[in-house]
């Protein structure tokens, strides 16, 4: 979800994402290993590395590029795979046009998992991804080991008021969503995208990052990915989600610590086994803005 938008904005969390750079070696490395993505209906998966898995989903409207500074080191000790979203790198929605998109993707995760004899991975999911990352935990817990859920909640509608329904939200989720279905075919607006960067980065070259995604991605699927997200309210089944969750959470002067760590701390109450770590200095791009702490707390999770 992409938050501190103005109201007219607020939850319209076009999630983009950078390339960081890796020695050159570890990159030749990783991608000599890389298969051919895995094509879907609603996803596609690309697959890197040996050992054990590790599940990495991105947000809305980003590609899995956002991973790409971990996926190197990870692919050392692991066997990566990287989910993208159809439509959200100009690529083909396929079946990314009908209600339903969410589902979908949690429907494609766990036939892709059961395929390749996947159980109990670590889910890694930013934004939109961390929704979805619960979902699965949810409808398919044998596939899911832990997540590290990096700025989602289990119901955007959180960022809007504590105790907020989907009912009260979701009129302006269908507004939204057909305010940036209606710009498909026309050209993106610089202005818009640069204000939707500058409100889920901090630093400018990751600002820079966000726009330059958030143009390619069809605004169509992001529209339906969008309201979907704002109408999805997983609150009541977090006492049901067993796994441990990490949650990352950004703070900056824009959103001072007590009070982010609070607002999901609250989110995630119910849930029996669960941490929040708190990332200073950042934005809803975590990975962009503290790439390092990024880093250090996925290392963590992943050996916890």
């Amino acid at each position: 979800m992409i938050r501190h938008l103005p109201q007219p904005l607020a939850g319209l969390f076009v999630a983009l994402i950078a390339i960081h750079a890796t020695p050159a070696c570890a990159q030749q490395a990783a991608l000599a290993a890389v298969t051919a993505p895995t094509q879907m209906q609603h996803i596609s998966v690309q697959v890197t590395g040996t050992g054990s898995p590790v599940i990495l989903i991105p947000g809305l409207s980003s590609p899995r590029d956002v991973y790409a500074g971990v996926v190197p080191a990870l692919a050392r000790h692991h066997r990566v795979y990287v989910v993208q979203v159809n439509g959200f790198a100009g690529d083909a929605p396929r079946a990314n046009l009908q209600p339903g998109l969410l589902a979908g993707i949690v429907s494609d995760l766990h036939q892709f998992a059961t395929a390749q004899n996947i159980a109990a991975a670590p889910v890694v999911g930013h934004s939109m991804g961390g929704l979805v990352a619960l979902m699965l935990a949810k409808a398919h817990p044998a596939d899911v080991g832990k997540l590290l859920i990096v700025d989602a909640l289990p119901f955007v509608g959180e960022i809007f008021a504590p105790g907020a329904t989907v009912a009260a939200l979701e009129p302006q989720a269908r507004a939204m969503r057909d305010m940036i279905a209606a710009a498909y075919g026309k050209p993106a607006d610089p202005a818009m995208t640069a204000a939707i960067a500058s409100h889920n980065a901090l630093k400018p070259a990751s600002q820079a990052q966000v726009a330059a995604w958030a143009a390619r991605a069809d605004p169509r699927v992001s529209a339906l990915s969008l309201y979907e997200d704002m109408v999805t309210d997983l609150r009541p089944d977090m006492a049901a989600i067993r796994q441990p969750i990490t949650v990352l959470v950004p703070y900056s002067a824009a959103l001072p610590q007590a009070q982010a760590h609070a607002l999901y701390e609250r989110a995630y109450a119910a849930a029996p086994a669960h941490s929040i770590v708190d990332v200073a200095d950042s934005g809803h791009f975590v990975m962009l803005d503290q790439p390092q702490a990024f880093t250090t707390s996925l290392d963590a999770f992943l050996a916890g």
